[in-house]
């Protein structure tokens, strides 16, 4: 989905050559001569950013970006390439195909550890959103109520259920793992106990529904993972900074935009995909879900995607027990520092 571009021209002749009729042969030449065109403005640069889900009000900051042309006021002709189960962001943006892309710490961390160059410089989600979500009529309350029970799940979310299950000493081969659409209906309709999902997706659309649900969130289990990260590669880093910081101030204006309005964000984004069958209602009560998920103090006081140290040990301590080692180089805040340098809101 390549970003609407709105072009500017500037009319001439007109308005100057009646003045100039007007004012005589000479003050026509004159006013001729000296009226000159504006240089054409340089070409927006294309670039692919690639996001780590399927079309949704998750990503309506970046869509706002796209509409309100902050991504084209920064010069870039930005392509969002989404995502889905069995697309990996981190692969795309190893392979120089975006120049950028959502991910999480866990699974940009395994990337990283496995030697894949690669960086975080954004995090979006201060508080992880994954949950288990279950009816409330047989309840998942804790990480060892899933032994013996189906779980409906993306095969890709295999990472985040062995790190659950590690933290709360869980024995994964005792979760019937079933791979399911990313819809409530499986759960609805008995086919699984649980669902693996984010708490402002599946319940959400559950609650609106009228379906009594429980949700059990990974935060309240140990579960310290940095979700929504934006990552790039260490080259990137070192030859197209520039564009990745324009990159960074388009997501950012587009995401300010959708904390100060999140219905016109579900709007946009229901508007921007009219075949995808979104329910404006329930994408409304997931816009205003996600500004509690994406803005903090530590926003208010250092910006969107801004992350704390303590944040990095804790990441950096929970994925150890996974067997997955990154070290503090793996975050990269230097952007963020340059681009709030003037304060927290742009």
């Amino acid at each position: 989905m390549t970003a609407n571009q709105f072009s500017r021209r500037t009319f001439l002749g007109g308005t100057a050559a009646g003045a100039g009729l007007l004012l005589g042969g000479s003050s026509l030449i004159t006013a001729c001569s000296g009226s000159t065109e504006p240089p054409p403005a340089a070409p927006l640069t294309p670039v692919n950013f690639h996001l780590s889900w399927f079309d949704s009000v998750q990503f309506g900051g970046s869509y706002l970006a796209d509409a309100n042309g902050h991504y084209a006021g920064q010069g870039l002709d930005v392509t969002l390439v989404p995502g889905g189960p069995g697309v990996s962001p981190d692969t795309s943006v190893i392979a120089g195909q975006s120049i950028m892309g959502i991910s999480a710490a866990n699974f940009a961390g395994q990337a990283k550890a496995d030697g894949a160059p690669i960086k975080i410089v954004g995090v979006a989600m201060q508080r992880n959103p994954f949950v288990i979500a279950s009816l409330t009529s047989n309840p998942i309350n804790e990480p060892k109520d899933l032994e013996g029970r189906r779980l409906g799940m993306a095969f890709n979310n295999q990472l985040d259920l062995e790190l659950l299950s590690s933290l709360n000493g869980v024995d994964v081969n005792a979760i019937e793992v079933i791979q399911a659409d990313y819809d409530p209906a499986p759960l609805v309709n008995g086919e699984v106990d649980s669902l693996l999902c984010w708490l402002v997706d599946l319940p959400v659309a559950m609650t609106v529904a009228g379906i009594d649900n429980t949700t059990m969130l990974f935060a309240d289990f140990g579960y310290a993972v940095h979700s929504q990260t934006y990552i790039v590669t260490e080259d990137t880093l070192a030859n197209r900074r520039d564009d990745v910081l324009a990159l960074l101030r388009g997501e950012i204006l587009g995401w300010q935009d959708h904390k100060a309005d999140p219905d016109t964000s579900a709007q946009v984004t229901v508007d921007r995909f009219p075949d995808a069958g979104m329910d404006l209602e329930t994408e409304t009560v997931k816009a205003h879900e996600f500004v509690k998920l994406m803005f903090s103090d530590v926003t208010d006081a250092s910006g969107f995607l801004w992350w704390t140290d303590q944040s990095v040990a804790d990441n950096i301590r929970v994925l150890k027990a996974l067997g997955v080692n990154v070290t503090e180089d793996f975050w990269d805040r230097s952007l963020l520092e340059e681009i709030y340098a003037g304060g927290p809101v742009l």
